[in-house]
């Protein structure tokens, strides 16, 4: 019995993938993104609920008629380290019909991975920068695994969704929003959309509540002006 490590669940979720979804924040994370917003998903034994496959498979059931023209969507934290929690999960959803996504950064990119995307629907990849000094900077580990991963959905035909932070003085650059755009321009069959996400500082709570120092808590969130600006350097390449 498969038991994973849960720090929340949102039984009606609207922006982890498409139409109405059941999303699974799992605990633990292997990244320190700066303006990480769920701040308390990030040591594994901090988890707030225990619990096997099959009773969070039953429980998912009760919501079919609610998500079945929408899905599941499995994020965190980081989901791809509870690897056979996600592949025995998604296994059981895909033979009830229900569409599946993968919320990650894909730096848990290996054969557990690939494994877990035969039955995967649609990744939500986030990527924090393009630039891989600042994709370092930003979360303390390197970029590579995170595009071995897109990759290896371009090369199999599967399809995601890239997910963007704008942070003042860090990522709204437009050499590195230009570049980002360019690049997955390369991956457009890959690629369905690109959610540029403005920096906000929302989750300063969380941290604070940890007895954690925000490391950007001079940063102000993004204004829309720059958040336009983001938009329109990627519309010109067709997202």
């Amino acid at each position: 019995m498969t038991i994973g490590y849960i720090n929340s669940v949102e039984t009606f979720g609207t922006v982890d993938g498409p139409g109405i979804r059941y999303v699974l924040f799992l605990q633990g994370c292997l990244l320190k993104c700066k303006y990480c917003h769920n701040r308390d998903t990030w040591e594994k034994e901090n988890y707030k609920k225990a619990i096997s496959v099959e009773e969070v498979f039953k429980e998912i059931l009760r919501y079919k008629n609610f998500i079945k023209n929408g899905g599941v969507t499995l994020s965190g934290g980081e989901p791809l380290l509870q690897p056979e929690f996600c592949l025995e999960l998604f296994k059981l959803l895909k033979n009830e019909g229900l569409h599946t996504a993968l919320d990650t950064s894909g730096f848990m990119f290996n054969d557990k991975t690939k494994a877990i995307l035969q039955y995967t629907d649609l990744s939500l990849l986030d990527i924090k920068s393009i630039n891989p000094c600042v994709y370092k900077e930003l979360t303390g580990t390197p970029i590579d695994n995170t595009l071995s991963y897109l990759n290896y959905l371009k090369d199999n035909n599967m399809k995601a969704w890239i997910r963007h932070v704008i942070v003042p003085t860090i990522t709204d650059n437009d050499k590195d929003l230009e570049n980002l755009a360019k690049f997955l321009f390369n991956y457009k069959d890959t690629v369905q959309r690109v959610d540029l996400l403005p920096y906000h500082t929302m989750g300063i709570i969380k941290w604070e509540k940890l007895n954690k120092d925000y490391p950007l808590k001079n940063i102000e969130p993004l204004s829309k002006e720059r958040l336009d600006n983001a938009k329109a350097i990627f519309k010109k390449y067709g997202f």
